[in-house]
């Protein structure tokens, strides 16, 4: 597709219609009729030290998000129970901060092994911050199957976003997963006040990349963060975007995560004609649909899922 027709569907000067049907085309030629699912589990949250804008999470601002320390090794197994009773395919823990610990870092390896001898059929990720080609390698000899490393958004547009880290440093951290043998799920957030160009050089990144995943997330405005009020998104404009993604990385997953609810709407039901995967339950800070509506959703479409009623 060419990077000028990508840019006017972002923008609005030609219609999104036929292309949403070139988009769903696409997805059932290289992902048939099923919808993947995954959930997440907040493993660790809140008193992170980086200063995201746009995170409830970071110890610069002041929000209602929970706080506490890693989770018990039990308590993460019961998450991972949950998950597979509900028919879910993915699994992954999601820890607050730049990095974890060593001891911390030990405690989720052993939680990897349990999952996998406990519950062999969940298939395991993990989201930790920026680990190095050994730590990685080590996740990776427990049985983690795939790593989850955001660069959040344009590399033009990140120092608007963050200061704390780099964005080289997310960037390096995702090709270090690679070098790890581990399955790479890298994407980013939208809505924080980058223009379409900015959306399209991360698309472009990202078909650059060439992770097996890509999440998109869309802004949910949380009170006490800096951009509390920002109100760039539509449910048009984030249909737009998933669009070009599509389009952009035909044989790519992309998986629809944070802020779908309270950007799309009424208009999530085109989500899985243009997108194989969804993040289903609740989030790392807000709260997700029901199960139930999702899958009915999924049905309704005339996919399938591996939800359970």
């Amino acid at each position: 597709m060419e990077r000028e027709t990508l840019l006017s569907l972002l923008t609005g000067e030609i219609s999104l219609w036929p292309y949403l049907e070139e988009a769903r085309r696409l997805r059932e030629e290289h992902f048939g009729r099923r919808v993947e699912t995954c959930a997440i589990v907040n493993a660790k949250s809140g008193r992170c030290p980086s200063d995201c804008r746009f995170c409830a999470q970071s110890a610069h601002w002041k929000t209602r998000a929970p706080e506490y320390p890693l989770l018990s090794e039990d308590e993460l197994l019961r998450a991972a129970e949950a998950a597979t009773r509900a028919g879910i395919d993915r699994f992954s823990l999601v820890t607050s901060g730049v990095r974890p610990s060593s001891g911390e870092l030990e405690r989720l390896a052993r939680v990897v092994e349990r999952v996998r001898r406990e519950f062999p059929g969940l298939k395991l990720c993990a989201s930790l911050g920026q680990l190095s080609l050994p730590e990685l390698e080590m996740l990776r000899a427990a049985g983690l199957s795939r790593y989850h490393h955001n660069l959040e958004t344009a590399e033009s547009f990140y120092p608007r976003i963050c200061s704390h880290q780099r964005w080289r440093d997310r960037y390096e951290t995702a090709l270090r997963v690679k070098e790890a043998g581990l399955s790479l799920c890298c994407g980013g957030i939208f809505g924080l006040g980058e223009s379409e160009e900015e959306i399209l050089e991360l698309a472009e990144t990202l078909a650059e990349l060439s992770p097996d995943s890509v999440p998109v997330n869309f802004l949910h405005p949380i009170p006490g963060t800096p951009l509390e009020r920002a109100r760039y998104l539509t449910p048009l404009k984030c249909l737009a975007i998933l669009v070009a993604l599509r389009l952009k990385l035909p044989r790519t997953q992309i998986r629809v995560c944070g802020g779908r609810e309270y950007n799309l709407r009424e208009l999530q039901v085109f989500v899985p004609l243009i997108c194989d995967a969804l993040m289903v339950g609740n989030y790392l800070t807000t709260r997700g649909r029901r199960l139930s509506d999702d899958r009915q959703m999924i049905l309704d479409l005339g996919y399938t899922s591996g939800l359970k009623a």
